[in-house]
This record gives structure tokens, sequence and C-alpha cells, in this order.
């Protein structure tokens, strides 16, 4: 089993969800961010008001836990349709899970797209 971090621009946001859910997957998780890093907007439509003195930038990051069968489908997905070309479209994270628990029920282990 496998979660998946992504950080992408704003405005890619609906169009990374799309197509994610189009292609069957179903849940997945969306939270606004700002960071720093070699972000380069060349429209600066994306600056942080609260941390302006950082150079940071808004994020959303998209966190989506999946079996490891599903990886590459979602990374080419998250690429193909989070990218503008140019400097700063975000960067995906691959890491294990070794287990997870639902809360509700207790039920575990690998949860199903």
């Amino acid at each position: 089993m496998k979660l998946i971090k992504a950080y992408i621009r704003h405005r890619k946001t609906e169009d990374v969800h799309d197509a994610l859910k189009k292609a069957g997957f179903c849940c997945m998780t969306f939270v606004e961010a700002e960071g720093t890093g070699q972000y380069s907007d060349h429209e600066k439509e994306h600056i942080s008001e609260k941390y302006p003195f950082a150079d940071a930038y808004k994020v959303i990051k998209l966190e989506i836990l999946l079996a490891d069968e599903y990886v590459q489908t979602v990374v080419d997905l998250i690429k193909q349709n989070g990218r503008t070309g140019y400097r700063g479209d975000g960067m995906i994270i691959v890491s294990p899970v070794d287990e997870v628990y639902k809360v509700r029920n207790d039920e575990t282990g690998i949860l199903s797209i």
C-alpha cells in the first residue's frame, strides 16, 4: 500500500481531480497549503499574502492512499493533468504505508479504490 502526496498548482486542482475520478479513484484529500521552493509563476497569481517574507506561494496538497498496482497510473494522471510547463508545477511523493485502520469499525488492511 502506498500514500501519494502531490503538491500541485491551485488552478490545476480541478483538472487533476476530474482525471482521477474519471479513472475510478474516488477517495482523496485536498489541503490548501503555502510553501517555498523553486516556484516560478509567470502570471504571479498565487503568491502568499500570509507569508510574503518567505517568498511563499499557494499550493494544493493532494493525498491519496492506494494499492501498489495503482501507483503508476495515479502518478501519470497527476503529472499529465497538473502540468503547465513552468517551473513550480509541483512534486509527487510516494511513500510506503504499513497499515491502515478505519476509525469507525477497526477494519484494517489494503483498501480498494
